[in-house]
C-alpha cells in the first residue's frame, strides 16, 4: 500500500463511486482503501467511522447536485431560457462520481430503503424542482404549465437513463434537442 494520504475528499468520490457501482453495501473501508491504494488506517484520520463517510457522502452530493449546478449555472448570467439551457447542458454532461446519473440513481434506490436518505432525497429533489419553477416562471404564466415543464425536465434528466427505444429516423441527441427546444418555446 502507498504511503501518501489522499485527501479526505477522495475518500468521499471513492465511497460514491462504490455507491453508484454496488450500493451502500458496496462503500466498505477496506476495499475504499484498496481503490485508493492506502492503508485503511488513513481512513480514521478522517472519519469516525463508516457511518460518518456516508452522511459526508450525501451531504457532498446533496450539495453538488443542487447548489453547486445552481451557482454553475447562474454564474454564467443571461435570461431564464440560457440559464436553462445551461442547465440542461450541465445536467446531461454531468457524469462524476458525485453528479453523475449513476450516482444519483443508487441514492434514488438506497432512498428507497433507508428513510434518513429519503429524507435526503426528497430535499434535494424539492431543491432541483423550486430552481426549475423560478426559471420557467420568469416565461411562462399559467403555474400548470410551469409545473408541467418542471416535471418533464427533471424525469427526463432520472428517466433518460432507463430508456433503451430508438427514435426513427432520429438519434437519442436529437430528440434531447428537440426536447428542450419544446421545453423552452
Amino acid at each position: 500500500m502507498g504511503s501518501t494520504r489522499p485527501p479526505r475528499g477522495r475518500w468521499i468520490e471513492e465511497g460514491l463511486r462504490a455507491l453508484a457501482a454496488g450500493g451502500p453495501e458496496a462503500v466498505r473501508i477496506e476495499a475504499l482503501a484498496q481503490a485508493l491504494g492506502v492503508s485503511k488506517g488513513g481512513f480514521y484520520g478522517y472519519f469516525d467511522n463508516r457511518g460518518t463517510l456516508l452522511t459526508e457522502m450525501l451531504d457532498t452530493w446533496e450539495r453538488e447536485v443542487t447548489e453547486a449546478v445552481i451557482e454553475g449555472v447562474e454564474s454564467g448570467g443571461g435570461d431564464a431560457r440560457a440559464r436553462l439551457e445551461r442547465l440542461f447542458t450541465i445536467a446531461s454532461s454531468a457524469d462524476g462520481p458525485v453528479t453523475g446519473t449513476t450516482a444519483d440513481l443508487a441514492i434514488r434506490d438506497w432512498a428507497r430503503r433507508d428513510e434518513a436518505v429519503a429524507q435526503r432525497l426528497w430535499r434535494a429533489d424539492n431543491r432541483r424542482m423550486a430552481y426549475l419553477r423560478s426559471l420557467f416562471a420568469s416565461f411562462c404564466s399559467d403555474e400548470e404549465d410551469i409545473e408541467v415543464r418542471c416535471m418533464l425536465a427533471f424525469s427526463l434528466r432520472i428517466g433518460n437513463y432507463f430508456i433503451a427505444a430508438d427514435h426513427g429516423r432520429h438519434s437519442r441527441a436529437e430528440v434531447m434537442k428537440l426536447t428542450r427546444q419544446w421545453l423552452l418555446r
